[in-house]
């Protein structure tokens, strides 16, 4: 992978995190990086969950593979701003 292909995914992660944050109602009580990192990993495995179901690549806006990567991220954020609550 590429330097522009990481700053890509960062970048990507970045925008996909403070979306799926901004889905969940109420207060977070996570950090940016933890944010951004969600993100990231969101993005992966939402990109790949489209890829699987053949909705990746479509033309114009992959509306489908953003949605699955929104979604991922929001139940991501829910789940480590719970466990940080608890302790």
């Amino acid at each position: 992978m590429e330097i522009s292909g990481v700053i890509s995914a960062i970048l990507i992660g970045i925008v996909i995190g403070v979306l799926g944050r901004l889905v969940i109602p109420g207060r977070q009580r996570i950090g940016v990086l933890w944010t951004i990192a969600i993100g990231i990993i969101a993005a992966f495995i939402g990109t790949g969950i489209a890829s699987g179901l053949d909705v990746a690549d479509t033309d114009g806006v992959d509306w489908v593979e953003w949605l699955f990567q929104i979604a991922l991220a929001a139940l991501g954020v829910a789940a480590v701003s719970k466990v940080k609550v608890r302790r």
